[in-house]
């Protein structure tokens, strides 16, 4: 069993689905007839406590019309086996409204963990991302480097896998990665062409992440290692020993700088697919409209309780719209394809964002804890747990698509002045 732990995240439940599959949507077998199970406080010490997602409540209807007209369409009645999960994702064919979400060059999701989450999202045909920061640190592949860490490892170890039709990779890039030319290096090697050809590469334009708003990508360094990189990252030798944190600079954008850089990828990469990530500020709404107005085929954002490899200890509770506040302002006018990432790891939260205008959401946290597992198998059985989830669930609304879900599908406490305690 893998070291790599996740303070703060339910990591024994994402263990524990990684070890029994879907049988884990359920309490214990065991349990069956002599413990009464319902809605209570959990005991957990590290567990956070519930934000805005968590205190939506999923509410069915008690007329449902969807169900009649699936009940005549199949000529029996429907059951939760008949929801239908695929979806497009920015352009890509998804086996479910399901992605990985970016993992970089942290220890967290490199060497053959980082490996195993690649084979394992390519065999499940879900998209996924390879995070900004993995070539200035890690190397491309090409002159040497240990393969296992590099992005053509990644890139190579998902494709390998991948069903015909399904899936696609997102390679990011930020400030830092335009001096290393990664999307060129990409968009130039045989080893991504099958992707091409076949409209499953896409790039990814980091704004900023959930973490840490406003600030790029950090790392923690060895001197050595910390010397090769100097002359492009800010080096701060703060702890003493050492180490130092290598700090990427975020990058500066106005509405009109933005705009720009899409409509210059749409122009030198134009069988690519192009995706913006946005971090949680609080002009969200207005950063995702100009993304998709300028041809984005997908807005990412990534809420304050996303997950990251290394973030200050003051912005992790501090900084950022939560993701419920983020949907709330997307609300009037949500991109066709809009992706969000934010502490996803069971099937009511991800239910909640698809209701609230999201095309599909990411896995972050949840698929790393679940891969270091089961290198061979943990995501596959903890995304199985996760699709009976969103079966269930979209089933009990009547419905059978996860494009069915609407707002009238969640319910909020505070929108009645309902409030703890009362």
């Amino acid at each position: 069993m893998s070291d790599l732990s996740a303070p703060g995240f339910p990591e024994e439940e994402v263990r524990q689905r990684a070890r029994a599959g879907a049988a884990a949507a359920f309490p214990p077998a065991e349990e069956y007839g002599h413990v009464l199970f319902g809605a209570g406080r959990s005991g957990a010490a590290d567990r956070p406590a519930p934000d805005a997602l968590d205190a939506l409540r999923i509410v069915p209807p008690l007329f449902l019309p969807q169900r009649l007209a699936k009940l005549i369409d199949l000529g029996r009645e429907p059951d939760y086996r008949d929801v239908e999960l695929a979806t497009t994702i920015g352009g890509f064919a998804s086996a479910l409204p399901v992605y990985v979400s970016a993992t970089g060059s942290t220890r967290a999701a490199g060497g053959d963990l980082g490996l195993a989450l690649s084979r394992q999202a390519g065999a499940l045909g879900i998209p996924m991302v390879i995070g900004e920061n993995v070539v200035p640190v890690n190397g491309y592949g090409r002159l040497g480097e240990a393969a296992d860490r590099t992005l053509l490892g990644r890139l190579r170890a998902y494709t390998e896998e991948l069903p015909d039709g399904l899936g696609g990779v997102a390679v990011q890039q930020s400030t830092e990665d335009a001096d290393a030319e990664v999307w060129n290096l990409v968009h130039s090697d045989p080893a991504a062409l099958p992707l091409l050809e076949s409209g499953r590469l896409a790039f990814e334009l980091k704004v900023g992440q959930g973490a840490k708003p406003g600030l790029g990508g950090m790392t923690v360094l060895e001197a050595e290692a910390a010397a090769a990189l100097g002359d492009r990252f800010g080096l701060d030798p703060l702890f003493g020993d050492g180490r130092v944190l290598r700090a990427a600079t975020p990058g500066t954008f106005t509405a009109e700088i933005l705009r720009q850089q899409i409509r210059l990828m749409r122009n030198n990469y134009p069988r690519v697919r192009i995706w913006v990530k946005l971090y949680p500020g609080r002009d969200v709404a207005e950063a995702a409209r100009v993304a998709h107005e300028a041809g984005a085929d997908a807005v990412v954002v990534d809420g304050a309780e996303g997950g990251t490899g290394w973030a200050p200890g003051v912005f992790l509770p501090h900084v950022g719209l939560p993701l419920a506040e983020c949907l709330r302002r997307l609300a009037v006018e949500p991109p066709p394809s809009l992706l969000v990432s934010g502490r996803i790891w069971e099937g009511a939260r991800a239910v909640k964002c698809l209701a609230l205008g999201a095309r599909a959401v990411g896995l972050g946290r949840a698929a790393l804890l679940a891969v270091a597992e089961d290198r061979e198998s943990g995501l596959r059985r903890f995304v199985d747990c996760l699709a009976l989830e969103l079966r269930l669930l979209i089933s009990a609304l009547g419905k059978y698509a996860p494009q069915a879900l609407d707002r009238e599908d969640v319910w909020s406490p505070e929108e009645y002045g309902i409030t703890a305690g009362r």
